[in-house]
This record gives C-alpha cells, sequence and structure tokens, in this order.
C-alpha cells in the first residue's frame, strides 16, 4: 500500500455530447500519467444525473473497461449539477476530489494544477479564468458572467470573483463543507464558497485554461430568472 494521498475525478453527467466516453478515458490517462509520482491511486466517479441520451451501458462499460478505479452513480431523474456533485462526493473516499464536466473542457494542465494545488496544502483549489476566456464566449453567457463577477466584487466580497468555473478541488474537510449545501442547479458553487470562507478554510485561486475548441451550452434565461432565488438564499444564508 503506498503512503503518498488518493485522488477522485468526479464529472457529473447530463445528456453528455457525442464521444464523451472516448473523452474521458483520453484525459485520465493524461491526468494519470501527470500524476503518477504524486498519487498512490487515481479514482474517477461519474455522476449520471438523469441523461435520457447518450449515456448508455456500453459507453459507460467502455469507460469501467479503460480507466482504472472508475465508478458510476446513477438514477433516473434530472435534478441538476450541484446534485449531482453531492451524490458523487457521498461515495468518494480518497483524500481530495477534483470535478469539472464530463467532456473534459479545461486543459488537462489545469485539471493538474488545482490536484497540485489540493496537494501542497490548500484545502478548496478554485479554478480561475482569465481575461483571454471572455475572447471565447458568446456574449449573453459573457454578460452573465461579468455581471456576476461585480456582484461577488461589490456585495459578498467572497475570495473569488470567479464563482462559476467549472473546474474546482478541496480536501474532505472541503467536501463536508460541500455537501452542507443546498442548491442543486446553477449557483451551488456560489454556496459552497461563501460556506468554505466562512468556515476560514483555506482557499486558493488556481489559474486555469479552457480548451480551443470547447462548446458552450446555451445559456437557459428561465433557469437564470429561477436561480435569482437562489442568488438571495446564498446572500441571507447565515
Amino acid at each position: 500500500m503506498s503512503d503518498l494521498p488518493n485522488i477522485t475525478i468526479l464529472l457529473p453527467c447530463y445528456n453528455p455530447p457525442a464521444g464523451w466516453e472516448k473523452q474521458v478515458v483520453e484525459s485520465m490517462d493524461i491526468i494519470s500519467n501527470a500524476l503518477n509520482q504524486k498519487v498512490g491511486e487515481l479514482h474517477l466517479v461519474i455522476v449520471n444525473d438523469g441523461s435520457k441520451t447518450n449515456c448508455t451501458i456500453e459507453q459507460q462499460n467502455f469507460v469501467s473497461s479503460n480507466v482504472l478505479n472508475a465508478q458510476f452513480v446513477n438514477y433516473e431523474q434530472n435534478r441538476g449539477k450541484g446534485y449531482a456533485l453531492r451524490e458523487g462526493v457521498k461515495v468518494i473516499r480518497t483524500n481530495f476530489i477534483v470535478y469539472t464536466d464530463i467532456d473534459f473542457p479545461y486543459q488537462e494542465d489545469s485539471v493538474i494544477a488545482i490536484a497540485d494545488a489540493l496537494l501542497n496544502g490548500t484545502a478548496v483549489a478554485l479554478g480561475h479564468r482569465g481575461k483571454e476566456y471572455y475572447s471565447k464566449t458568446p456574449w449573453f453567457r459573457k454578460v452573465v458572467s461579468k455581471t456576476l463577477r461585480w456582484v461577488l466584487k461589490t456585495f459578498l466580497r467572497l475570495p473569488t470573483d470567479d464563482s462559476q468555473c467549472g473546474l474546482k478541488g478541496y480536501n474532505q474537510v472541503g467536501a463536508a463543507v460541500f455537501l452542507s449545501t443546498k442548491i442543486d442547479r446553477f449557483l451551488f458553487d456560489l454556496e459552497f464558497i461563501k460556506l468554505a470562507a466562512r468556515k476560514k478554510l483555506k482557499i486558493e485561486k488556481v489559474k486555469v485554461e479552457l480548451k480551443p475548441n470547447v462548446v458552450f451550452s446555451k445559456v437557459n434565461t428561465k433557469i437564470l430568472l429561477r436561480e435569482f432565488g437562489n442568488f438571495l438564499r446564498v446572500l441571507f444564508r447565515k
């Protein structure tokens, strides 16, 4: 048995894009090779958040056959990314957890940088997207993102202005805080960061970069309006 710490890559999955299973295997291979001397075991947990398409048993078996220590969590009703991640965290027993999206939109080097921050002693590692992120972003998503960043700086004064970056990590103390979140969809990240800051956990921002060919999902305005209520919950949560 190795004395080195273990890390889990946690991926929520809802109606994923075609070929996701091959992308997961490819990315996990890159990450595994990079962390080979730093960790004892690298695990993978994928949470199928009630997908209706493109998450078949055959695709799951392909991943399990090509990635060591791979595990799937499946349930039928779509509940949202925050809910899915909490379901994943519940089954994870490794020292550290890094989560991103099923299509690995961030450079593998960025995922490794988050893992390195955890290995070096931070409790919570927050991916932070630089100005170049906006050169690749559809205009409406850009407006939403910049508006939220302004709100975070002005009202919440959190340790980051980029709460919605989809690449983060935490140790088991951070994981326990994450499990105390209540929001299921868009603003679960914001809720988590506020709670982690209140607990005075050691938090580090890590610069991350998107892959050049990343495809952005459409921003659902109905969900945005519904999430305004969740924003108020985060703002006033004790």
